[in-house]
């Protein structure tokens, strides 16, 4: 499971390390010295916000979310 944002998350990355943002929402991280990009966190092995989306509109346990060609889907 993902875990949300935490500006903590951020500040402890290691100096050769930075992070960026998709369009949907989802947060990857860039190792500038070995030139690599990985979706976990380098420090705490975890991803960090995945793009889905909770709406109150959606089912208990529904999240939104796009495929990579930018089709809406739901996912449980």
């Amino acid at each position: 499971m993902a875990a949300d944002l935490n500006p903590e998350w951020l500040s402890c990355l290691p100096s050769s390390w930075s992070y960026g943002v998709t369009r949907d929402g989802r947060v990857f991280f860039i190792n500038e010295e070995a030139k690599s990009t990985t979706w976990l966190h380098p420090v705490t092995g975890e991803a960090v916000i995945t793009g889905h989306r909770k709406t109150p509109d959606l089912p208990t346990g529904w999240e939104e979310g796009y495929t990579f060609e930018g089709a809406r889907c739901f996912i449980k």
